[in-house]
């Protein structure tokens, strides 16, 4: 206990030293310490942007691989550049392992569906997890004679449905299936990051393997086209990179090997032995928001909303985004909102909804079906609302700021219950009683709604 206690805390330390270092070379230092709506993000881009329509996103290509594949949204999508967001999802099947690599921008990734393990590698933090006890030597001798491989690694964290995970740019970071189903993830990068200095595009640098390379086209459905060797240990020439890692020729070529066709998710046959941690212990970089009974919004009849931020999961505040997680019942209603300080990212779960988005001016934006697959930009400042329909509707939502902040039209603690009578009066030319009704009819209801369909038939029964 005192050993688990002691590893957990050393790597606490090593992971709040790297974010705090990172954030002073990143520039994020001391700018909008304590106030929540002032963010560290680069605004150039919003200057470029007009937006008179918004449209839902499709995935547009697909790279195979041999245990799996990866999808993508389009990065070039106007609105997309807009917002400074790429997105892709990935599918792992079972014992298939996603190659190690790093992104040039910060990444929340969401497991939409199964379990597994993942890894991290954050620059300077030790090795404290170790696959047998500690000897002098790298091999140790067992009882029956026979030599056995102490092995060490970084923290291995288990997730499962419903985990978000923080991940910050240049961080290495792989995963592997040890479950029955697939696991599918959907993946949402800040390319606009003060962390993403070159340019704003989203680039993934693999530390193994190859990814195959498909023609991009409106379907998903693509042929392979060729392989592009994009392992970065590929690229340096063969003496010195053998000299540099201490093996010899025969091993670099197996390591630069310009022959994988595997792809970037492999099947592991044997499955991958590795020490994790227990799935109690303390978790840095990953929190699940689709267990119910975390919901910070519940109405029994409309449903569920969670949301987090960085003062649940402080890595957060380093990557500068957060998550929201939400479930409609059928034909509930989420109300009437706009973002303060974030632009909304909204990936669909599951159904399907009626969704509205009004712009500048007052301009109707989006006015539409969402359905299960879909992508959804809402630019900060967009107001929205959306309906499910026949059945339940889930979807999360992905924040470009760590603690993003919504504001409501009606219910509790919202812009309209928060003005007096006499201002809704004259600002819409309504009588005292239609202003007292736009004012209470919600009562202490916030966020989630029944629809009057629904609240008849509650009145019916009763």
């Amino acid at each position: 206990m005192a050993a688990s206690t002691s590893i957990l805390l050393s790597f606490s330390l090593c992971l709040l030293l790297f974010c705090h270092i990172s954030r002073a070379q990143f520039g994020l230092g001391q700018q909008g310490a304590g106030e929540p709506w002032v963010s560290a993000r680069r605004y150039s881009r919003v200057s470029q942007c007009r937006i008179e329509k918004l449209s839902t996103l499709e995935l547009t290509r697909r790279v195979p691989s041999e245990a799996g594949y990866t999808e993508y949204f389009d990065q070039y999508n106007e609105q997309l550049q807009c917002v400074g967001v790429a997105a892709c999802r990935h599918t792992i099947q079972p014992r298939g392992l996603l190659l190690p690599s790093f992104s040039s921008a910060p990444r929340l990734v969401y497991i939409v569906q199964g379990r597994g393990i993942i890894g991290t590698v954050f620059p300077g933090c030790p090795e404290t997890f170790q696959s047998f006890q500690q000897t002098e030597q790298q091999w140790e001798q067992t009882a029956g004679g026979c030599q056995r491989f102490r092995d060490e690694h970084q923290r291995i964290h288990y997730v499962r449905e419903g985990d978000i995970i923080a991940l910050p740019a240049g961080v290495s970071y792989w995963g592997y299936n040890n479950g029955e189903v697939a696991v599918v993830a959907i993946t949402t990068f800040d390319t606009s990051s003060s962390a993403n200095q070159l340019d704003r595009q989203h680039r993934e640098f693999l530390l193994a393997g190859r990814e195959r390379l498909v023609e991009q086209g409106s379907q998903i459905e693509v042929r392979l086209q060729q392989i592009k060797g994009n392992n970065l240990l590929s690229g340096f020439e063969l003496d010195p990179l053998a000299e540099a890692l201490g093996v010899d020729r025969e091993l670099v070529r197996k390591i630069q090997n310009p022959d994988d066709r595997r792809g970037e998710i492999v099947l592991v046959t044997s499955g991958l032995q590795v020490l994790r941690a227990s799935r109690q212990s303390e978790e840095l970089i990953r929190q699940n928001i689709g267990d119910p009974l975390r919901a910070d919004y519940f109405n029994p009849r409309a449903g569920r909303i969670t949301t987090l931020n960085s003062q649940k999961l402080p890595i957060l505040r380093f990557v500068q985004m957060s998550a929201v997680r939400g479930l409609l019942r059928p034909n509930a209603i989420r109300s009437p909102h706009w973002n303060v300080n974030a632009h909304s990212i909204v990936y669909a779960l599951r159904g399907y909804s009626r969704v509205q988005v009004v712009g500048h001016r007052g301009q109707t934006v989006f006015v539409g079906e969402f359905r299960q697959g879909q992508l959804l930009v809402v630019p900060q400042y967009f107001a929205m609302m959306f309906q499910a329909q026949r059945e339940s509707f889930e979807w999360v939502s992905i924040k470009t700021n760590d603690n993003a902040m919504v504001n409501h039209f009606v219910g509790k603690t919202s812009a309209l219950r928060g003005m007096p009578v006499e201002v809704l009066m004259n600002s819409y030319c309504i009588s005292r009683e239609e202003a007292m009704q736009l004012k209470f009819n919600r009562g202490n209801e916030l966020a989630l709604f029944t629809s009057k369909i629904e609240r008849e038939a509650i009145r019916t029964s009763a």
